[in-house]
């Protein structure tokens, strides 16, 4: 890190201007989550093999919903037996530091920033959590835990009669849906903190990305409105991608061309040299 990025840091963590951290699957590689477009998100029906944009949509929900309860259930499994990395950890103590300075936007789904201590009040999942359901039939507007007896699947594993009822609606005892945001839905506020995101983007001075390279939209404005009022943009990432083009577009953008794991820390460790000495 050069010596110009620490001196805007500390600069920063001295005033009083929020900081935003926007996350991304990069992130939760480093915990041995399979990136969703790898090889790991392909599902086969019968004969034929379906892409992760197929899977993860309402569309096919209505067709086939066991199936894509199924393929998130594997995925629920993966998720489960990964753990917080230190990159995750980092920012909980990001959000410690900044307390009411700081947001988090995310576009994953595993719940690992929960599960390492961010606070879901400043956490904004903004494609859902894969641990949760809601109806399918919009009977309400409650969100609910998976019931605890649900558990991840194997690959090509079915429902059992059990489980099928469990993935019931509390409210209404019709079809529950995995609570994400699917291809060929829309951001809202009600699940997914559209305009909240937007909100918090316009009130950012400082806006760390990390490990994402804005392939879906809300993300992306998020980016440009930090970027159209000059505000600081850090793009960590293993490799170049689009939001690591923009940050070094900009009169005050950086990338850091490494793990999550290893410059959250490293960040994070500059913050703390403002902290008063005991």
């Amino acid at each position: 890190m050069n010596k110009d990025l620490k001196e805007i840091l500390i600069d920063f963590a001295l005033g009083s201007k929020r900081i935003t951290i926007l996350t991304g699957a990069g992130i939760s590689a480093e915990s041995n989550i399979p990136t969703f477009r790898g090889p790991e998100g392909y599902w086969t029906i019968g004969s034929r093999e379906y892409h992760p944009q197929e899977m993860a949509t309402y569309s096919m929900f209505i067709q086939k919903p066991e199936e894509v309860w199924k393929w998130y259930l594997y995925r629920l499994g993966v998720c489960r037996k990964a753990l917080p990395n230190p990159g995750h950890l980092a920012l909980v103590e990001m959000e410690r530091f900044f307390n009411d300075r700081f947001t988090l936007i995310t576009q994953n789904v595993d719940n690992l920033h929960i599960r390492a201590g961010n606070s879901l009040s400043r956490t904004y999942q903004i494609h859902g959590n894969i641990f949760y359901m809601r109806c399918a039939n919009e009977c309400s507007s409650n969100i609910y835990p998976l019931p605890e007896d649900i558990s991840g699947k194997a690959k090509g594993e079915d429902l059992t009669p059990e489980e099928q009822l469990l993935l019931r609606c509390p409210d209404c005892g019709e079809r529950s849906r995995p609570h994400v945001l699917w291809f060929d839905e829309a951001y809202n506020e009600k699940y997914y903190h559209y305009h909240s995101s937007l909100e918090v983007a316009e009130q950012t001075e400082l806006l760390l990305i990390v490990g994402t390279s804005g392939t879906t939209n809300l993300p992306n404005q998020v980016v440009w409105e930090v970027k159209n009022h000059e505000g600081i943009i850090i793009d960590v990432n293993v490799e170049e991608n689009p939001f690591s083009n923009l940050a070094l577009s900009c009169s005050r953008g950086y990338f850091i061309k490494e793990s999550s794991s290893t410059a959250i820390p490293l960040l994070l460790k500059v913050f703390g040299k403002c902290l008063p000495s005991s």
